[in-house]
């Protein structure tokens, strides 16, 4: 009885140790329309979002059951790298130590082009490393439209996505000069990657208007997506 009582006991233990309410991967167009400066404004961009203080304040909601983040980049067929690996959010250090191990990424050679529907599937079988998460988000961001490997609406209703939800960040390009032109540009974007790419209840696509407005654009679309999981119960069918 008493080494029932034990391995029940560890059992919750370990239950209660892995609970994780969501599981977040991000994955950052390094195409080859994204410039260096572009680039390092989309990593540090990135960095600063976690750092303010109403994303802090929704990561912490509920430290016994953490966030866990991880992010990577992609541009062509062959080039998707994890740049962080998965970190469990319980305390304002793991947000500090996440924040800048993204500021101290240096810039690998890419392939240019832009193959997003592999860039999903690699978000995914990151995805599936956290099972144990009650949900599941990818967060896709980039600067055009796929044009090489399989496309994104075909992979997009592949059974590897079964509990995973995809938004989108879209960013207009800084070259375009006249902001009508820029707005034309991130309207079409916007229609494409809402038409093709994001999935799951309340999938959204968050904009930027260029590269400059990263930081803030990244800002409410993490919010947006906290703010659904900061107070949630677990899913009755998890």
């Amino acid at each position: 009885m008493k080494v029932l009582v034990l391995i029940i006991a560890l059992s919750v233990c370990a239950t209660t140790a892995s609970a994780c309410r969501l599981a977040l991967a991000l994955g950052l167009d390094v195409s080859g329309s994204v410039d260096a400066s572009e680039y390092r404004l989309q990593l540090n961009g990135l960095s600063t979002a976690l750092l303010r203080p109403a994303v802090i304040e929704s990561l912490l909601a509920t430290p016994q059951t953490p966030v866990e983040i991880a992010v990577y980049e992609w541009s062509g067929p062959n080039h998707q790298i994890t740049l962080v690996e998965w970190h469990e959010i319980k305390t304002l250090a793991d947000i500090q130590r996440l924040a800048s191990d993204l500021r101290m990424v240096n810039r690998a050679p890419a392939n240019p082009s832009t193959a997003l529907g592999t860039a999903m599937q690699y978000g995914a079988a990151l995805l599936r490393e956290r099972d144990h998460c009650w949900a599941l988000t990818l967060d896709i961001s980039g600067d055009g439209k796929s044009n090489t490997g399989p496309r994104p609406q075909d992979v997009q209703t592949s059974s590897d996505f079964n509990r995973i939800t995809i938004n989108a960040l879209v960013v207009g390009g800084d070259d375009l000069g006249q902001a009508d032109r820029r707005q034309v540009q991130i309207g079409e974007l916007q229609s494409y990657y809402d038409a093709y790419v994001i999935r799951g209840p309340g999938a959204f696509v968050e904009t930027a208007l260029g590269f400059n407005e990263y930081a803030d654009s990244m800002e409410r679309k993490l919010l947006r997506e906290l703010k659904s999981f900061a107070l949630s119960a677990r899913p009755i069918d998890q």
